[in-house]
């Protein structure tokens, strides 16, 4: 599969499994799951096929590791970014000291005095490092690091999560656990 094809297939099961399982006749079952079989025949329903072999060749070859098979392949769901009302039957876990968000400047100002919110996710997304922070950046203009306190945090009580993919979740991260790094560029 070519990379422009790959790009679309991940777009498409983005949007389905993360925001309108509805719009192929899709229900997400408890984890976010959805069977594969089912997926594959509703997309081929709404002119979109999907082989089972470019959806094994996104779940594996994506860089962002958006989507998870269960162990038997049966069984396939995006890791976090839902905007869908759905249990990812995630387990609390003890986050590293330090975790790192990336954004665009414009979006600056109003993190500095508001903190990090979830918008119409589940969760404010943080990264593990600053590389990959820098790269969530800049898919929304200048690239700007946002270092979280996430020991003091977990210390405040707040629940830290982490998905299949390695993208560490929380429900909020106030304005006083953030500490703005130098731009990267």
């Amino acid at each position: 599969m070519d990379e422009k094809r790959q790009v679309n297939v991940s777009k498409y099961l983005s949007k389905h499994l993360r925001h309108t399982p509805e719009a192929l006749g899709l229900t997400l079952a408890p984890g976010g799951w959805v069977d594969v079989d089912e997926l594959l025949s509703a997309c081929a329903a709404r002119q979109f096929p999907i082989t089972r072999a470019e959806l094994e060749a996104v779940v594996a070859n994506s860089d962002k590791q958006r989507f998870s098979f269960d162990e038997t392949k049966t069984r396939i769901r995006a890791n976090q970014g839902h905007s869908v009302e759905v249990d990812l039957q995630l387990e609390p876990q003890t986050p590293p000291d330090v975790l790192y968000h990336g954004t665009g400047e414009k979006s600056v100002p109003l993190i500095v005095r508001s903190g990090l919110v979830k918008m119409s996710r589940h969760h404010v997304h943080l990264s593990r490092d600053v590389e990959t922070a820098h790269k969530v950046g800049m898919r929304h203009g200048r690239p700007v690091i946002f270092e979280v306190d996430s020991a003091a945090m977990q210390q405040a009580g707040f629940v830290f999560y982490c998905s299949a993919n390695g993208v560490w979740l929380v429900d909020e991260v106030p304005a006083q656990y953030l500490k703005v790094l130098e731009t990267q560029t």
